[in-house]
């Protein structure tokens, strides 16, 4: 089992901390706030934010590394908030690896049987010698960590943790010290390892595109506080707020400052008009809203279309199978992802259309989404979505 629970949640540094509910004193540091998170045995979940987020706090936490000011943390129904690190039945990947550099592959990763469990040397040897075999390093197994690449350090702090057999696992940004196409074989590598071991893992980074393309859920952090979590496919169909939609994807989501007037939105540059369905869906909306869409979901219109919002190209970036345009609208710049068969030119003004369907809508007062892309208020076809320029 590794069913893993976060009530409530906060760490204060400094300041002495905080009171009992958790409420900094006015002189500490927030660095988490009242986070709550049920994992499921098995479950691969991502930490994803910012530098500054929480996110690696949260983890040191869950590590026992770092004492907590406030809240709970439970491991299969057991509460485990006060308990030593050695005895929360866990295994940490460190960013820097953290090997001994004076100690063999085969030491590095035994060495924490050794001293944790009554095992024989050889019954240690025997389990060492099977991860190495997993992880496809038994060769190594007679060097030492200055002897290794980037990518064969990274294995071998993974086997220093899956030797162990904890309940679970926790990877503190393991990746962020390898090169590109590296990093792109290990992310691969680690899930796999994860899914045929079947131990639930708690995975920090920075990189969203770690965390979309690496866990069954992903939870968004900002400022210490939880912003979403949930799928990677729900956290970028159906943001929570502005914050979450920018976050989630690459290029990150266009921001158009729009009015709502009842039947359209109005921008500087533009009126859209809405739908029947989208305009009863904001009937309770405020006035003042965001308009966004993703570089991805931006159409380019065909020569005498209607409906269409004109932008000048300020920058293109050839990047193979897409472009992307940085298109000028309203005085701001925007990025649009297109086939990168078409061909356009610098100076070149170009029609562009948001798909109903498409777009989200949040409160520009405190961000909230009010319309995703998922809403079923959004029509099947973009027919209802009129974008016309003043």
């Amino acid at each position: 089992m590794g069913e893993l629970e976060l009530r409530n949640l906060t760490k204060v540094f400094g300041g002495g901390g905080g009171d009992e509910s958790g409420d900094d004193d006015g002189d500490g540091i927030v660095a988490v706030s009242d986070l709550s998170i049920e994992m499921a045995d098995g479950e691969f979940l991502v930490l994803v934010g910012p530098s500054g987020c929480g996110k690696s706090t949260t983890l040191r936490c869950i590590a026992g590394l770092e004492h907590t000011t406030d809240g709970r943390i439970s491991l299969d129904g057991r509460d485990i908030t006060d308990l030593k690190p050695k005895e929360r039945d866990m295994a940490m990947v460190f960013q820097n690896y953290a090997l001994y550099p004076h100690m063999t592959v085969r030491k590095n990763i035994g060495y924490g049987l050794s001293i944790t469990t009554d095992l024989s040397s050889s019954e240690v040897d025997d389990r060492v010698e099977e991860i190495a075999e997993l992880l496809e390093i038994p060769e190594l197994l007679d060097k030492k960590p200055k002897e290794l690449s980037g990518g064969q350090q990274q294995r071998v702090a993974l086997g220093r943790a899956i030797v162990r057999e904890p309940e679970v696992f926790l990877m503190d940004e393991p990746l962020s010290n390898l090169d590109a196409k590296l990093r792109t074989q290990m992310r691969t590598e680690i899930q796999q390892l994860q899914a045929d071991l079947g131990t639930s893992t708690v995975y920090v980074t920075h990189d969203q595109t770690e965390a979309m393309t690496m866990g069954d859920r992903i939870a968004i952090l900002d400022g210490g506080e939880l912003q979403q979590v949930g799928t990677p496919l729900e956290c970028y169909h159906e943001p929570a707020n502005a914050f979450v939609a920018g976050f989630i994807g690459s290029p990150s989501m266009n921001f158009l400052p729009v009015e709502f007037t009842g039947d359209e939105l109005r921008h500087k540059a533009f009126s859209y008009d809405l739908s029947a369905d989208l305009q009863e869906h904001l009937r309770n909306a405020p006035r003042e809203l965001t308009l966004g869409i993703r570089p991805e979901h931006i159409e380019i219109a065909e020569d005498g279309a209607r409906n269409v919002v004109h932008a000048p190209i300020e920058v293109i970036e050839p990047m193979g199978e897409l472009s992307y345009l940085h298109l000028t609208i309203g005085g701001t710049t925007y990025t649009a992802s297109i086939d990168g068969d078409r061909h356009h030119q610098v100076g070149e003004a170009v029609d562009v259309l948001f798909p109903e369907a498409k777009i989200h809508l949040f409160a520009r007062d405190g961000g909230e989404a009010v319309k995703n892309s998922r809403d079923a208020a959004a029509p099947a076809t973009d027919e209802s979505a009129t974008v016309a320029t003043d």
